[in-house]
């Protein structure tokens, strides 16, 4: 299948999950994680209907963002402090900030872009030392601190699940989704009115993520590998 063909098979199964699980397709954001192409690929999938771009290098997210500024980019990898500035300056959403010294740095650099940055905390729920991401119990006190920041806008929450185990991976994601709400019931009116997202689910579980509250599901070789099997 072409990587036209891919999307458009994949965006249809998540619109069809979200119905069976009494949830509008709205309210689930598609975001595919184009690390493994080049440009022709990302192309494709724009044809396709694709609008919301994920990548993990700082160079390729600048680079991307430069040459398809109509779409939005995600940045889904492990946070650097010297590249922060080239992440704020090209990123909608940054899913992987698990840190308060890295918190500053987005504020610092997004207070020189005179802009405001969003920014989900990464939790690592399964507690997998492989794993990045603050603990669990302390990810509200990170979310109050971050909050704090002028340039700063935490809309809410992204994980990794375990790979391999459906019935791990359905705990991260229903541990996450408590948290969420956990932490949002702490907020104040205006931060809890932002923090609505939830990041999670890959090519291999993110109908379960949905079932269990997703709003943002980062899916890659089911839409642009020649290879992925169901």
């Amino acid at each position: 299948m072409s990587v036209e063909d891919q999307y458009r098979r994949v965006a249809a199964e998540v619109a069809a999950v979200c119905e069976q699980c009494g949830r509008e397709p709205s309210d689930v954001r598609l975001i595919a994680v184009s690390k493994t192409v080049g440009p022709e690929g990302v192309a494709a999938a724009m044809e396709a209907g694709a609008r919301d771009f994920g990548e993990n290098r700082p160079d390729q997210l600048v680079a991307r963002a430069a040459q398809f500024p109509e779409v939005r980019w995600h940045f889904i990898g492990n946070i650097q402090s010297r590249r922060i500035p080239d992440i704020v300056g090209a990123a909608a959403l940054i899913h992987s900030l698990h840190t308060l010294r890295h918190g500053q740095k987005i504020n610092e650099a997004a207070a020189r872009l005179g802009t405001v940055q969003d920014v989900l905390v990464e939790v690592n729920v399964s507690g997998e030392a492989s794993k990045s991401g603050v603990a669990p119990q302390e990810a509200l006190m990170l979310v109050r601190a971050l909050a704090a920041l002028p340039h700063l806008r935490v809309r809410g929450l992204m994980t990794m699940a375990p790979q391999g185990d459906p019935a791990a991976a359905e705990a991260a994601f229903r541990g996450l989704a408590v948290l969420a709400g956990e932490i949002r019931s702490s907020l104040d009116d205006a931060e809890a009115g932002a923090f609505t997202e939830l990041s999670m689910g890959m090519s291999e579980d993110w109908p379960c993520a949905i079932a269990c509250g997703a709003t943002m599901v980062r899916v890659g070789r089911a839409i642009f590998s020649d290879s992925f099997e169901e």
